[in-house]
């Protein structure tokens, strides 16, 4: 899938305020504040920004921490990690691989069976429910 490309201007027109500055600006919601964070439907969680699948909800977890969380990503190259150092912590920041939209950060924390913690901004989400 080719990468998606806008101008800052043309997020703006696509996305709320609030899903620019989490998505685009890798801004973060308030714990226990999004949506999708008590969502407990089968189906599959995409990014709000180019609607690529990223997650499904077999691999959603409530791990306490105030964010959707999930052990696995829906497949290997649908999100891209990089070092973030910011608010004076080591972590890796998650993106998704379409469109570099702002997700949230993994964790080596979570369940078996990958010991991974995706926790991730509602915000940054769309849910597609199974009919």
């Amino acid at each position: 899938m080719d990468k998606i490309k806008k101008t800052p201007d043309q997020w703006r027109e696509q996305l709320d305020p609030e899903t620019y500055r989490i998505t685009r600006e890798k801004g973060t919601e308030r714990a226990f504040t999004g949506a999708l964070n008590a969502n407990k439907a089968e189906g599959v969680y995409s990014c709000v920004c180019c609607g690529q699948p990223l997650f499904e909800s077999d691999t959603k977890f409530d791990s306490g921490c105030g964010w959707p969380s999930f052990y696995q990503a829906l497949s290997s190259d649908v999100i891209d990690e990089h070092s973030d150092n910011s608010l004076m912590m080591q972590r890796t920041e998650i993106v998704c691989s379409r469109c570099d939209g702002h997700l949230g950060h993994v964790f080596p924390d979570g369940p078996a069976p990958t010991g991974l913690r995706y926790c991730v901004n509602s915000a940054s989400l769309t849910f597609d429910e199974k009919k």
